[in-house]
């Protein structure tokens, strides 16, 4: 059975970092378009930042410019994305997702494959 699996989410004071794992099982993730997605509570899921399937570009949403990067270790069927300077308006559900398609997409329903997330909460 194809899925993914997010880890690494927890309660962190503004400022400081996380990183976020998507590990796959029944499928070869350097196959796949990655997107990490969050949803915070009474707002719409939005796309955070994308590892391409084709020379791993990426990018990211102007809100997170700078502070997280996204990286995938294929060896290990894995993307990350490590979050710095966290703040506030970071806390959300984050999610990952899959697209069997060489470039990034910011729409989730271009994705076919999705975590169950993984929540991050920024407060002091």
């Amino acid at each position: 059975q194809s899925q993914l699996v997010e880890s690494g989410g927890g309660l962190v004071q503004p400022g400081g970092s996380l990183r976020l794992s998507c590990a796959a099982s029944g499928f070869t993730l350097d196959y796949y378009t990655i997107g990490w997605f969050r949803q915070a509570p009474g707002k719409e899921r939005e796309g955070v930042s994308c590892i391409s399937r084709i020379s791993s570009s990426t990018n990211y949403a102007d809100s997170v410019k700078g502070r997280f990067t996204i990286s995938r270790d294929n060896a290990k069927n894995t993307v990350y994305l490590q979050m710095n300077s966290l703040k506030p308006e970071d806390t959300a559900v984050y999610y990952c997702a899959a697209r069997a398609n060489y470039y990034c997409s910011t729409y989730s329903y271009e994705y076919g494959y999705w975590g169950q997330g993984t929540q991050v909460t920024v407060s002091s």
